[in-house]
């Protein structure tokens, strides 16, 4: 009977102790799984690894951070855009004003109705409180869509006035074609015009207070 007794007490230890070992293994296993994502997601391995050709398909925490100064930056220099002549926009009677009816809205958009000087002012005030909505992130995408429609007058302007300048492979005396510009603010303002403000704006917490989905 002593001998069953030992035998089954042999045998219970034996499982005890390789119960042991296989959690001691798996624990292990864990370890080194958890090792390998976190070696798959270091920076020098998206440099340098396979995840250098990857596309971030979700805009969302880290990768929302740089649309932030975008943002801002963007905004704040539509705003010294739209001040021609002074602090304020449409300032009437003062040299960069005036040079902006006579040398930009009477030659090149005459075919627009009414006053040429009440066109130059809500081109003003569309860049100027257009910049400060978008820097501040509030009512982004209406902000966004009236400051890209100001920025394809500005490209079609500098087309009509210079043309292309030879663009792609054409060198000018200032080193950028004159539409340059306005083009790549025009793609700035589409990009959020589609996606939102982005991080630290006022639309993402209004969005935050008023949401109903989960």
């Amino acid at each position: 009977m002593w001998k069953l007794f030992v035998l089954t007490l042999l045998c219970d230890s034996l499982a005890g102790l390789s119960s042991n070992w296989a959690a001691r293994l798996t624990t292990q296993r864990s370890r080194v799984a958890s090792a390998t994502l976190t070696m798959k997601e270091s920076t020098l391995d998206r440099l340098t690894g396979p995840k250098l050709f990857k596309t971030v398909t979700n805009w969302e925490g880290i990768h929302s951070v740089p649309l932030v100064p975008l943002r801002v930056l963007s905004g704040v220099l539509m705003m010294h855009h739209g001040s021609e002549g002074g602090f304020w926009p449409a300032n009437y009677g003062t040299p960069g004003f005036d040079g902006f009816v006579d040398f930009i809205i009477k030659p090149y958009f005459s075919f627009l109705p009414g006053d040429p000087s009440l066109w130059s002012a809500i081109h003003d005030y569309a860049e100027f409180w257009g910049g400060f909505l978008f820097a501040i992130g509030l009512l982004t995408r209406p902000a966004a869509l009236t400051l890209l429609i100001t920025m394809g007058a500005a490209v079609y302007f500098h087309l009509a006035s210079t043309g292309w300048q030879g663009f792609p492979f054409g060198h000018v005396d200032n080193y950028s074609y004159n539409f340059e510009e306005p083009a790549l603010y025009a793609l700035i303002f589409l990009t959020f015009f589609f996606n939102g403000a982005g991080p630290l704006s006022l639309d993402g917490a209004i969005y935050q207070q008023i949401k109903t989905e989960d």
